[in-house]
């Protein structure tokens, strides 16, 4: 097998645990905030590190999460004219997005948010509010790794896209050729 096909299928992997540790990371979610609920409603009280954490948790799932639907191709596309391009030129299309757009975005971000995460972490940056969480830098650091996984699930469609947009083209000429065109 290829060596790229390899590291793309590794990505995918990656990518593809990150993403149901992401949708595991929604039952939490939904526990905090029920359990929030009925703290507030029931017995008049709650907790503010439980209230951040919920901020912190809806981060976690559309950042990292955020791979994974692209990966699975989960975006919305303008179907009105996608879905009537032939498959070539659909592929192309991936590639040249993942390549031209996502990819350069994802990294570019990455960057902006390394000085983000690095002044909060040497801040000790904390929670303004009292009794809220401590480690400002953590929430942060997911806009970094997200983007991460979305440079590298960027990665893994230029890879596959690219692949079979280089080999059906070769098939394509050669059964040209044995039917005479």
């Amino acid at each position: 097998m290829n060596p790229l096909l390899k590291l793309a299928g590794a990505i995918e992997a990656l990518v593809d645990r990150v993403g149901w540790l992401a949708a595991g990371v929604v039952l939490l979610m939904v526990l905090l905030i029920s359990g929030n609920t009925l703290m507030r409603y029931l017995f008049n009280t709650s907790a503010i590190w439980a209230q951040e954490l919920e901020w912190h948790l809806l981060a976690f799932i559309a950042l990292w999460g955020l791979a994974y639907m692209q990966l699975r191709a989960l975006p919305v596309r303008v179907d009105l004219f996608y879905q009537r391009y032939p498959e070539r030129v659909k592929l192309a299309l991936e590639f040249a997005v993942a390549l031209l757009i996502i990819l350069p975005f994802s990294l570019f971000v990455c960057w902006l948010a390394w000085g983000f995460v690095a002044h909060s972490y040497a801040l000790k940056e904390v929670s303004p509010d009292p009794g809220g969480l401590p480690m400002r830098w953590i929430v942060k650091s997911f806009v970094i790794a997200g983007y991460a996984l979305l440079a590298l699930a960027a990665l893994s469609q230029v890879i596959r896209s690219g692949h079979q947009l280089l080999r059906p083209a070769r098939a394509d000429a050669a059964a040209g050729a044995r039917d005479g065109q």
